[in-house]
């Protein structure tokens, strides 16, 4: 309790730790609210299905699936059931609604929890991707760091919608850059040096990056969530 305030039997204090609370509850609503949005775009512009799995227990982890990538010319026997059209590769995504500039010690934390999923996951030939999403634009040393380490590395930049209540599809879409580490995306990378990030205009005179394969555009495809729950039981 604050000096002099003076208390009620049986009535709460608010006051100052009302603020308090509203404060720490919007960042909460703020978080989760991107962690939503997140997971709708990868899942319906990037070929990604993925889960929330925030918490206390969460490893580090904001989001946790695949992502389903045409096969690789010189993947001569698929990871992949044959009954599906593309491979998969583990995805470890972080979120971070903030209004501050995305700091490189949120790197070296990813590099952290990739290794530790690594260790626990060693027999693993599928792949891992350590996925950052900033609603706040990355640093010059964000992306130096990134650009130099050994962990493959996708950075999103996803602006805050235009209107806090907009849902539209445009809304969801919104991609302020993506940029791709020599260790995901090199051709000694995870994807080989096959896949490419373009920025594709549009005729509103937008536009939003695309993925690319072999100069062809990866059109988006997920599996269904049989075929989904199917290779988690699989995994397990």
């Amino acid at each position: 309790m604050e000096h002099g305030q003076v208390m009620s039997p049986g009535i709460p204090a608010f006051g100052f730790t009302s603020t308090r609370m509203q404060s720490a509850l919007s960042t909460v609503a703020r978080g989760t609210a991107f962690e939503q949005r997140s997971l709708l775009l990868l899942q319906e512009c990037f070929s990604m299905s993925l889960r929330r799995v925030g918490g206390k227990s969460d490893g580090g982890v904001d989001l946790l699936g695949w992502w389903w990538l045409p096969f690789s010319e010189s993947q001569s026997t698929p990871s992949t059931p044959s009954t599906l059209s593309r491979r998969r590769i583990r995805v470890l995504a972080q979120c971070k609604a903030e209004k501050k500039k995305f700091s490189p010690n949120y790197v070296r934390e990813m590099e952290g929890v990739w290794h530790m999923h690594a260790r626990s996951h060693s027999s693993s030939e599928l792949g891992t991707v350590a996925l950052l999403l900033s609603e706040s634009a990355f640093t010059t040393a964000t992306l130096t760091r990134a650009l130099g380490s050994s962990v493959p590395f996708l950075l999103m930049h996803l602006p805050p919608p235009s209107s806090p209540l907009s849902v539209c599809p445009d809304a969801l879409g919104e991609v302020g850059s993506a940029f791709w580490n020599p260790a995901l995306g090199g051709t000694c990378g995870l994807l080989r040096g096959e896949l490419d990030i373009r920025w594709e205009r549009d005729v509103s005179g937008g536009g939003r990056p695309g993925l690319w394969c072999r100069d062809k555009r990866v059109q988006n495809w997920t599996p269904d969530h049989t075929q989904v729950e199917y290779l988690g039981a699989i995994d397990e």
